[in-house]
Formats: C-alpha cells, structure tokens, sequence
C-alpha cells in the first residue's frame, strides 16, 4: 500500500495500483469497517480491474466537521493529482458511517459549496470522471439515539456484566455524545443529507446495499434514501438481504454482491464513456461555430471595403477624372496652351471605369454605379481644397482665347 496522507489516526492512501486499470474506486470507510473486511473490498474491486484510493476514517471524524474536511481535502487532491494524469472513470464507494466521517464533505469540494483549495478545473475534473455511488450499509442517519448505541467499540460492549466498571463508563461515553449530538452535532444533520442528495446533480447511477438485520442501518432509513433519490431524478439499485450483519454482505452474499457490484462498474464505464464522446461533440460545435464566426467576420470587411470603395468614387473623383481648375486660367500662356489641351479632351477617364477594390464585388457594384455617359454631369468638385468648383467657376469667369468644347469625348 502507498501512504497518500494522514489525519491523525485517519489515513488516506492508494491501494493495488495496476498500471492496465480500468478506473479508480474511492473507499470511504469508517472504523467500524476493520483491516480484513476493507482488505477483501480492495481484492475484490482489484479483480474487476479497478484501482482502490482508500479513506480511512476516524471515529470522531463523524462528529466533528473539521477533521471531516480535512481529511476530505487530502483525498480529492490525490485523486486530482492521479486524474490529472490519466482521466478515467470513478466510482465513490461509502460504507457505513462513511459518508459522514469524509464522503460528504469530499462532495461539497467537488460541488464547490464549500471553501476548498480546488481550482474550478480541478473540481471540474473530478465531477466530469465521477460516474458512480455505491453505499454498503449505509447511509447512516446520525442522531443522538445512534450514538447512544454505536459509541463504544463492538468488543467493549461485549464484556461481561460483573465488570460494573466497565459498564458505568460505557454508559458515561454514550451519555457524553448523546449530549454532543442534542447541541452541535443535531444542527449539521440537514447539512449531511442535503449533501448527499445534491449528489443526485453529477448524473452518475447509484448502487445501495442493505440488510434488514442491520443494526445501526435501519432498513427503513435506507428505504428513504433511496426513494428520495429517484423523486430527484437519480439511477438507483437497490439491493436487500436478509441475515446478513453491518458491513457483513459480501462475506455471506459473495456472488450476489460481487454481480451487484460490476452491473454497476459497467455502468459507470458507460455513463463516462458517454460523457467523453458528448465532450468530444461539443468541442467541434464550438469549432465550426468559431469557423463560421470568422467566415461571417471576413464576409463584413468585404462588404465594409466595397462600401469604402464606391465612397472613394463618389467623394474623391479627382483619382479618377482629371478636372481643370479655375486657378489655372490666370497663369500665363503656357498655362492657356496647356489648359486648350485639356479642354480638347474636356475630361478623362479610364475604359473601362475600374476602382481599386479589395473584392470581386466592389468591382461589380461600382461598374453598375457609374455610367459610362458623363454628359449634362454638373460636377462640383475639385481635387484641392483650394480650388474653386470646375462648374462654378466657368460660369463666373470667361475664357479667354479658349476654345470650348461642351460634348465630352470619352
């Protein structure tokens, strides 16, 4: 086994860590759950394929919901640190007081309802992976009657009645956490089972096992649970014995537990490889989205550059028609030689008319626009800011030995 982490006595560690592994399980245990039965959970799920992130919680770690936390913060940054690496389905698996020693609290990082240490891609990342639940013995409805009866260790409540002793202090522990849970540990119950049925929210199948001989697992808590979690929507399976002891069904129900266990690691495997194929779907939408976005924004320049081009033809027509100006006939007689010149063409233009155009259809809509007869233009433009309006000007100043043509040759 490989440490991972530690909590005082809880520990967090990986367990059978196969290279060729099909997913990864996260234990939630507690300390009613000994070394050998947690053993041949881990034996079991490493049989189907499956790696083992185990939690091994403390007792008081169910009372208290700072050691629950803390213990929950080890766990998810290992099983980050892993997926970072290969993603890959997980599965939770609680058993018994589990879910309230660490399991739950793990679900408010994931769910980030709670100040955590997670990056938003980080708890993304577990919630895209987490695809299944499955509760042995449990959930637990922790109050104050439970823990009057499960306060002591199994083996302490065992010993024989001439020890009054023993007894008296049995007695005086139950007394003192019956009294916890009556003050702080009553107030956080709502909390706990919020928690657990917000879990409903990351779409993954549950699988409850239970016994209508557990003790501290009443069926009829279980029975709840679970019809609470298919009113929210959920996948579950429950699963019901009769004889079997807490925590005690897969030893006396090997083959029923085990089939159980893999109809719902198949599940998983199903439910995740969905979520891949839907990520890989939605990552080329939002390709060609982005494609189409840029198509669209190359289509508005081309509109925008005509727009600018036909704008030019009408603003400035002096880059495409030479037009004399009224300054030139007081100059002298180079400049009278020079202006008969340009009045015997009397305007120029280029044939065909051409704009500069960055497109095809700029070419095509200034075509259209200008015609190719200027005659009758009444043009009132200049190519300097300077100079006065050709019209204008040869109505208010004669010519003087300038021959004047009046039809424009093209």
């Amino acid at each position: 086994m490989l440490g991972g982490g530690s909590n005082g006595d809880s520990t967090v560690f990986w367990s059978r860590r196969d290279p060729a592994f099909r997913g990864i399980v996260v234990f939630f245990a507690w300390v009613s759950v000994h070394d050998n039965q947690l053993r041949s959970f881990v034996d079991l799920y490493s049989s189907l394929g499956w790696n083992s992130l185990v939690s091994h919680a403390h007792f008081l770690d169910a009372f208290y919901p700072e050691r629950a936390t803390s213990i929950a913060f080890v766990l998810v940054n290992e099983l980050v640190e892993e997926l970072k690496i290969k993603p890959c389905p997980v599965v939770f698996v609680a058993f018994s007081g589990g879910p309230k020693a660490c399991m739950y609290k793990a679900f408010q990082i994931i769910l980030e309802t709670c100040d955590g240490h997670l990056t938003a891609d980080e708890s993304g990342l577990v919630r895209h992976c987490l695809a299944g639940h499955i509760y042995d013995s449990g959930p637990i409805d922790f109050t104050s009657d439970f823990c009057a009866r499960f306060g002591l260790h199994p083996t302490i409540q065992k010993i024989p009645g001439p020890l009054k002793i023993v007894s008296w202090v049995a007695k005086g522990v139950a007394s003192g956490l019956d009294g916890l849970c009556l003050t702080r540990f009553e107030s956080q119950r709502s909390e706990y089972w919020h928690t657990l049925y917000s879990s409903v929210d990351l779409g993954a199948p549950f699988l409850i096992l239970c016994s209508e001989n557990d003790e501290y697992a009443p069926p009829q808590v279980i029975f709840n649970f679970t019809q609470r979690i298919q009113e929210l929507g959920g996948d579950v399976e429950l699963v019901t014995w009769n004889g079997s002891p807490h925590i005690g069904h897969y030893k006396h129900y090997p083959i029923q537990y085990r089939a159980a266990v893999t109809s719902l690691l198949e599940k998983a495997l199903s439910v995740y490889s969905q979520r891949v194929r839907q990520l890989g779907e939605r990552a080329g939408i939002e390709g060609m989205h982005d494609e189409m976005s840029e198509l669209i924004c190359d289509l508005q320049k081309v509109a925008v550059n005509s727009n600018q081009s036909l704008r030019r033809v009408a603003v400035g027509p002096s880059d495409h028609f030479f037009l004399p100006s009224s300054a030139e006939h007081h100059n002298g007689q180079d400049s009278r030689s020079l202006q008969d010149e340009r009045n015997e063409r009397s305007v120029y233009m280029p044939s065909p008319p051409r704009i500069n155009a960055h497109s095809v259809l700029g070419q095509v809509l200034f075509d259209v626009c200008v015609p190719k007869n200027v005659e009758g233009w009444d043009i009132r433009f200049s190519s300097s800011a300077n100079r006065l309006p050709f019209a204008s000007s040869r109505r208010n100043l004669p010519f003087r030995g300038i021959k004047s043509n009046r039809r424009s040759k093209l």
